[in-house]
């Protein structure tokens, strides 16, 4: 089995922290994911995720007004510049402080970026063009300037259209202007007059008014007038001129109120080309405003928490929301009044995963008590259930049919139809349990599930749903359960250390005890039946015969496994217990390679055959969760302990506790308040019935680990010489059919297409199909679908066709999405092709039946046969319907017409 996974897509979470960014073309949203980027295409209904991560969680992205560039920077200010359409990404870069705003000139040649109280104005690493041939950058960028004057964060910087002034908007109470290169007669300008801090300021179109809002729901017109209150100069034109210039300043013309009760503003954004204002309150609920008479146009309820982040794409049309806590992300259409993206991760930590049969989706359960299925094309979650009333502990698949069943702490296993998308039986116990793990007899007949709280296992019936019995032998908690492939026994594990074998569906329900040195964690059955695998507290994989109920093998992998010390361990990761152990462990499809994770960063992979660990994949680097580091640094931990734990954020903090506390009477604060840091760690692993791909479920998501098969290289693409001529010499003269039909394909004309198709031997085509390059298999499918359907050559194509699902079948089965429209098209052309035979059969079954019997009397008298099988190939020629002349050409024996029979 291969190994050489990388990963390749993060589902389960859309929205984390952070500013959301439209693509110029308005049809992709890029959403900060943790450490990681996501790209939604909008239009194709598609995901993907970057391939770079930061090591800490992102606080800002821009995108340069091309899309081309997408700059990203972290918490710490560290910044990586990303090529969008190659995925690469080309420069690492830090800022030195907190980055708290970002923006990029409509002119694409500048940046401002917002660090605490200063903001600083980049250059943009600039493509060679025709004026700068030859010309190179030491350093990608270059500071062009630094702005001082706010006293506290920036929170928000907005460019004009001429890309000359930029705005910036602080908690400060004020808003600036200012201007990227000295102006005659401009200084930069201070906008004061909020009671609150200010969300965001902007300019509109014809950049003679500028918008500001602040947190308490107040927004002011801004123009650039003279004192209405300030008397007419009496002197002459000269001096009123002067006078007057002298008196002209941004003024507020107007101002308006949300009017949202005790809600405040949370976020808001303004599109100049359509006078658009929308803003997100703390209540989730969004409001959208046309400019400058204030008029509202509606208000929507969207989040049951405060929404974090509100962008209006190019267009003006859809409206994009991020609500971190519930980790939402919605794009509205506000024209239509419709959703165009409504998604939603778990927020709380996911229990287990488990794949489709098909392998085209993935389910999750986690702690909050939803179970949501997930597309792997579109990364999209196409379906919540919300059924269950506690945490859904564990989910599993039955082997046939489109039927999932969960267990859930709220005492119930489910059965749910993903077709219709219900829940069509509810199985519950005699007393109040909370089940921890389950599983489904490969029929999809019978269920079983264990409980912490009980020390029996549940049987149902699926069909009847009443309780069949109640296994008893297990000394402690029933932690694991598992159905072998073959349905004939069910394997149980429990913290009594003893694992068990029962034959659940014999007259005499017996139970072969296998003794371990430890509490069991998970079990799995190898695919064949055949072998057991089980883990256990100690860190120990032991490899065990279901059949003589002994133990083959075991491994320890607690040195495997064991990595990263978290923020409030005071042993070192090295010598620290809680992470020396595999929590989840899953089968290869092949059963080659066991996949194993647990309570650290690392995933491990090994060898069932020769026990030897082939690969070790990272989950995360993310310095945000706790115990992604091998070593803490010592600085970081105070008198009130790791400086990660503590609250620094708003009066009540941790620090301000420890300064007021020091005065005497002062009770301001709890010194024993902390702020909780996620761990790393993976609670569970399945691979994909494919075996081309593994999924995780880690703190941060679904991580998708897949064989690297995306690069599909042709090797005729780096050569210039393909002529039809040269095409023709190579099908001809050198009879490499293969070479001839590729470079045909690279041409792209139907003609010579056709010609090296037919000109292809039938006994050549297997071969041929076999080393057809993947890249190529979609076209040569959709060419042969409509060769069947025009040439008369039935057999010929129908041997193309059997050919590519020989050799091709397991790529189309992966991509069915991308090939459903070729395969359509094949299945309709062979079904016409049948109609088409049989109608002809049909309408000359007795014609032929005359022929045939004229054929053999002239044969038994010997006279004549061969004026018969003239005029029979005659006959032939006129039944035969247009276009198939050439056919009736090749009817040539008597042998022939005796096959037809």
């Amino acid at each position: 089995m291969k190994t050489d996974f990388k990963f390749s897509n993060l589902l389960g979470t859309v929205y984390c922290q952070g500013n959301l960014v439209f693509s110029p073309d308005g049809t992709c949203l890029f959403s900060p994911v943790s450490n990681r980027v996501t790209v939604f295409n909008l239009v194709e209904n598609k995901s993907y995720t970057l391939p770079f991560a930061h090591r800490k969680n992102i606080a800002r992205i821009g995108l340069t007004p091309r899309g081309n560039l997408l700059l990203s920077v972290d918490e710490d200010g560290q910044a990586i510049l990303t090529n969008v359409p190659r995925r690469v990404p080309i420069y690492h870069f830090s800022f030195r402080s907190k980055v708290t705003a970002l923006a990029f000139s409509p002119s694409g040649r500048h940046f401002a970026v917002g660090l605490g109280r200063k903001i600083e104005v980049w250059q943009v690493p600039s493509t060679p063009d025709a004026n700068t041939e030859g010309e190179l950058e030491f350093a990608p960028f270059v500071r062009h300037h630094t702005h001082t004057g706010h006293f506290d964060d920036v929170r928000h910087i907005e460019w004009s259209l001429d890309s000359r002034f930029f705005l910036t908007a602080s908690k400060d109470l004020t808003a600036r202007v200012w201007s990227l290169d000295p102006e005659d007669g401009f200084v930069p300008t201070v906008l004061s007059g909020h009671k609150q801090a200010v969300i965001g300021a902007w300019f509109s179109k014809d950049q003679e008014t500028i918008y500001t809002v602040s947190k308490d729901g107040a927004v002011f017109d801004w123009q650039y007038v003279r004192n209405p209150n300030a008397p007419p100069p009496e002197d002459s034109d000269d001096e009123m001129e002067d006078d007057e210039a002298a008196d002209m300043r941004w003024r507020i013309v107007q101002k308006h109120y949300f009017m949202q009760n005790s809600a405040t503003v949370r976020c808001a954004s303004y599109h100049p080309e359509s006078n658009l204002l929308v803003a997100g309150f703390s209540n989730g609920i969004f409001g959208l405003y046309e400019m400058p008479d204030f008029n509202m146009i509606h208000t929507l309820s969207i989040s049951q928490n405060e929404i974090d982040f509100v962008t209006i794409n190019q267009s003006g049309e859809w409206l994009a929301f991020g609500a971190s806590k519930l980790g939402q992300l919605l794009v509205w259409e506000w024209q239509s009044e419709s959703y165009i993206l409504k998604q939603q991760g778990h927020f709380d930590s996911i229990n287990s995963l488990v794949y489709s049969p098909d392998g085209q989706r993935i389910i999750t359960t986690a702690d909050d008590g939803k179970i949501k299925v997930w597309d792997v094309e579109s990364g999209f979650c196409i379906v919540t259930f919300t059924e269950h009333t506690s945490g859904v502990t564990a989910c599993e698949f039955a082997k046939k049919g489109n039927v999932l069943f969960t267990s859930s702490l709220d005492g119930s296993v489910r059965a749910w139809d993903l077709i219709r998308y219900r829940n069509f039986r509810t199985f519950t116990a005699p007393t109040r349990l909370s089940f921890s793990c389950m599983a489904v007899d490969p029929s999809g007949e019978v269920v079983a599930a264990g409980s912490l709280d009980s020390f029996d296992i549940h049987i149902w019936s699926v069909q009847t749903g009443q309780l069949l019995d109640q296994l008893s032998g297990h000394e402690g908690p029933v932690s694991a359960l598992a159905f072998a492939p073959n349905g004939g026994l069910l394997v149980s594990g429990s913290w009594d250390r003893t694992a068990r074998i029962w034959s659940i569906f014999n007259r005499t329900q017996t139970s072969e005890p296998l003794q371990l040195q430890a509490d069991i964690l998970d079990i799995a059955v190898r695919p064949d039946s055949a072998q057991l695998a089980v883990s256990t507290l100690d860190g120990q994989l032991t490899f065990w015969s279901i059949a003589e109920a002994e133990q083959i093998s075991g491994l320890d992998g607690r040195r495997d496994v064991s990595g990263g010390r978290k923020i409030s361990d005071r042993r070192t990761a090295a010598n620290v217990s809680g992470t020396k152990s595999f929590g989840t462990i899953r089968y290869s499809t092949d059963g080659s390679c066991l996949l194993a994770g647990g309570t650290s960063k690392y995933i491990c992979l090994y060898s069932v055959s020769t026990m030897v660990l082939l690969k070790k994949f990272t989950v995360s680097v993310n310095l945000s969760l706790s115990g992604t580091q091998e070593f803490l640094n010592s600085k970081l931990l105070t008198e009130a302990g790791p400086e990660g734990l503590l609250d620094d954020e708003g009066e009540n903090s941790d620090r301000e506790a420890r300064k007021d506390t020091s005065l005497p009477g002062s009770k301001r604060g709890d010194p024993a308040s902390r702020k909780k840091v996620p761990e790393v760690r993976v609670t569970g692993v399945g691979f994909s019935p494919a075996g081309t791909s593994f999924c995780a479920a880690s703190t941060e998501g679904l991580l998708i680990y897949s064989l690297d098969n995306d690069l599909q290289f042709d090797p005729f693409d780096l050569n210039i010489e393909i002529t039809p001529a040269s095409t023709l010499a190579v099908l001809q003269t050198d009879q490499d059919y293969l070479k001839a039909l590729v470079m045909a394909f690279r041409l792209n004309e139907a003609g010579l297409i056709k010609r090296v198709f037919q000109a292809i031997p039938y006994p050549e085509i297997p071969l041929v199909v076999e080393q057809f390059p993947t890249v190529y298999v979609s076209r040569l499918l959709r060419f042969v679908a409509a060769q069947t359907e025009e040439s008369p050559h039935m057999e010929f194509c129908l041997l193309w066709i059997k050919a590519l699902m020989d050799k091709h079948g397991k790529w189309l089965s992966a991509n069915r999405s991308k090939v459903d429209v070729e395969l359509r098209v094949v299945a309709r052309a062979v079904s016409k092709m049948r109609d088409e035979i049989r109608r002809l059969a049909d309408e000359n079954v007795y014609m032929v039946d005359y022929l045939l019997g004229q054929a053999q009397d002239k044969t038994r008298d010997g006279n004549d046969g061969q004026a018969l099988l003239e005029d029979s190939n005659e006959t032939a020629k006129l039944l035969m319907p247009a276009g198939d002349d050439a056919m009736a050409e090749e009817v040539g024996s008597e042998d022939d017409w005796i096959g037809l029979d």
